[in-house]
């Protein structure tokens, strides 16, 4: 070989360092070799793929089979982060609330961090959204067959007219009088909201200006969409029109924010779904089917269990970086199969059912711990990540869904309703306490460790176990009835024993203390429904007086120390005479507070339960009656 020979460099000298030049080089392809073989080959090779894979090349298992379900990620690296905590709370507090100052989690997180730092975004953030196809292919589909859903065909699947036959108006004066109060103060609350934050997501009252948040992927209006239901129901027909303008204008879905996949789902959703089949105005069903389709890329991981943040523009998905070992929630990923089974019927779609119905078939085909469902699961590996089990915070409008959606398909889901009685079965063995003073309550379970507190948040529980009282089996019906009204009795109690009559965050039922918060950082109030949701229910199923009495006691107290000059806020301190309040008028405190006082003083027929189930945001959807839809021309999905 003949080489160019360079100034003052010799023949061998070249020769040499050709030499070393081929043995570097060897040495830096074998060296990305490695690297590459690494990331395609180590066990946590499914996230670092996404790295390098194209949008449209998806890595996850979806699942779709037994033998898909059974897939695991070898090695799953989030058992091994479990492991950090060092034990349930050691450094992390972790509660699900609705908590104002907070952003994050099933209905908002408060945390007390210690030690070292949870606010990384997990090794799941990198979910690129494979996804991407899935919404257009669905969006096309929806544009062939979403017209074919009759809004007429709907309303004659109705036993009863939604309104009732004179809008839910009772006939004694004492209860008319209260149920106006309880619409002036709805309308006490729009108004401020319209004069000091329209637009934004909800009103601060205390320094009159609004507050966005970032819940909701830079979504704005969470108020006016919460709202929509409860001011029609009222006739604050005004308000509506303002409302339903806003919406056609102004609420742009096109956003490039991170999200609370459940939030916006109980909160945007379900208010847009009980809008359209409370009124049939178009608009809603539009922007519900296209929200709908924002949300399918959570749902691309190895399990098909969604994670619980996304961002609504690009598609992708992470789990919550306080959240265990990058789990995903009960209460999240449990709480989507309402509104999704009626995102199907609206679009003719059934993509939203199939992953929702995937996420039942992976919960029932793992192990519960007891019969119990643990609040974290891995959306990796499909194991559960601890053993922390709550009918409060985490995990409580999980066992709301299996119940509804029994009562939704006309009692025809037979797997939900197997999967409740099963579910409250475990319950009552391991968590449902007497105390000394003969209140029942519902504890918290840690790997078979009793915590016995209860949350505001699972004080639910009193009317989730009343509606679900008659279609158990027959000698335990009056069982379940009895067991919603000592748990509604217990909630009414955490009230009365405070100084505002309105109830802590949690209370507890140990060193001497019953149904009163111990915990300075357990005393505050922010609105919250679920003890009122209970007596409305309770009311309904039983009529005893004491339910409405007990609501009124209620409604004099978020008078008394709640209602300030410029709309509502919750308070600091249940227990001090002089209120400190916390500057936020909460959305759900229209959604669900004040709907659920209106329905707690209206007759039976104002959204009469035969017909209609409420989401967890108390957002009416109407019972799927398949037969009697399809005689009348709309297409089963």
């Amino acid at each position: 070989m003949v080489f160019r020979k360079l100034p003052g460099v010799s023949a061998s000298g070249m020769g040499l360092r050709l030499s070393q030049k081929f043995v570097f080089l060897l040495f830096l392809s074998g060296l990305v070799t490695l690297c590459f073989g690494a990331l395609f080959f180590l066990p946590d090779s499914v996230r670092l793929k996404r790295i390098f894979l194209s949008k449209n090349e998806n890595p996850a298992v979806t699942v779709g089979s037994d033998n898909e379900l059974s897939k695991k990620v070898p090695g799953d690296p989030e058992h091994l982060r479990a492991g950090l905590k060092g034990g349930e709370g050691a450094n992390v507090k972790l509660k699900v609330s609705r908590k104002p100052s907070v952003t994050h989690g099933a209905r908002t997180v408060e945390r007390s961090v210690g030690s070292r730092a949870q606010d990384e975004r997990s090794p799941a953030r990198a979910q690129e959204p494979a996804a991407r196809d899935e919404r257009v292919t669905s969006a096309a589909h929806n544009g062939e067959r979403a017209s074919a859903y009759s809004y007429e065909a709907f309303k004659k699947c109705l036993l009863k007219p939604a309104l009732g036959k004179n809008k839910g108006t009772p006939s004694d004066s004492e209860t008319l009088q209260r149920r106006e109060k309880v619409k002036e103060m709805m309308k006490f609350a729009w108004d401020n909201y319209k004069r000091y934050a329209w637009g934004q997501n909800e009103l601060r009252p205390l320094t009159r200006n609004g507050h966005i948040g970032n819940m909701f992927g830079g979504l704005r209006g969470a108020s006016i969409v919460d709202s929509l239901d409860t001011l029609y129901i009222m006739g604050l027909m005004e308000e509506y029109e303002e409302a339903k303008e806003w919406v056609q204008n102004n609420l742009n879905l096109i956003s490039n924010g991170e999200a609370s996949l459940f939030e916006v789902n109980i909160r945007y959703v379900g208010g847009l779904l009980s809008a359209y089949y409370l009124t049939g105005a178009e608009i809603f069903k539009q922007k519900v089917v296209e929200l709908g389709e924002k949300l399918l890329p959570a749902f691309n991981t190895p399990t098909g269990i969604p994670r619980g943040v996304i961002n609504l523009g690009s598609g992708t998905s992470w789990s919550w970086g306080w959240a265990s070992a990058g789990s995903s929630i009960l209460a999240e990923f449990g709480t989507l199969h309402l509104e999704f089974l009626h995102l199907s019927q609206l679009s003719g779609n059934p993509l939203f059912t199939e992953k929702v119905m995937n996420i039942r078939k992976l919960l029932n085909k793992i192990e519960k711990p007891h019969g119990l469902y643990p609040n974290f699961l891995s959306p990796v590996s499909g194991n559960w990540v601890q053993h922390h089990v709550s009918i409060g915070g985490l995990g409580d409008s999980f066992y709301e869904y299996l119940i509804k959606s029994y009562l939704m398909s006309d009692k025809t889901d037979q797997e939900a309703k197997k999967m409740y009685y099963s579910a409250m079965e475990a319950i009552e063995t391991n968590l449902v306490q007497k105390s000394p003073g003969g209140l029942t309550y519902v504890a918290e379970w840690r790997g078979g460790i009793l915590d016995h507190k209860m949350g505001h948040l699972a004080c639910f529980s009193g009317g989730m176990i009343g509606i679900g009282a008659d279609d158990g089996p027959t000698e335990q019906r009056q069982h379940y009835l009895d067991l919603a009204a000592e748990i509604t009795h217990t909630c009414h109690e955490s009230y009365s024993r405070s100084a505002t009559k309105l109830g802590p965050e949690a209370f507890r039922f140990d060193a001497g203390a019953e149904a009163t918060a111990t915990r300075l950082s357990d005393r505050y109030y922010i609105l919250r429904p679920e003890v009122i949701e209970s007596y409305m229910y309770m009311w309904r199923l039983t009529h005893d007086p004491k339910y409405r009495e007990w609501g009124w006691e209620a409604v004099e107290a978020l008078e008394k120390h709640c209602r300030v000059d410029a709309g509502f806020s919750g308070i600091r301190d249940v227990y001090a005479s002089t209120v400190s309040h916390d500057n936020m008028q909460q959305s759900f405190f229209l959604s669900e507070t004040l709907k659920y006082l209106y329905l707690l003083f209206s007759d039976d027929d104002l959204l009469p339960l035969e017909d209609w189930v409420f989401n967890t945001e108390a957002h009416p959807l109407p019972v799927i009656r398949k037969t009697c839809l399809q005689e009348h021309g709309n297409p089963l999905v």
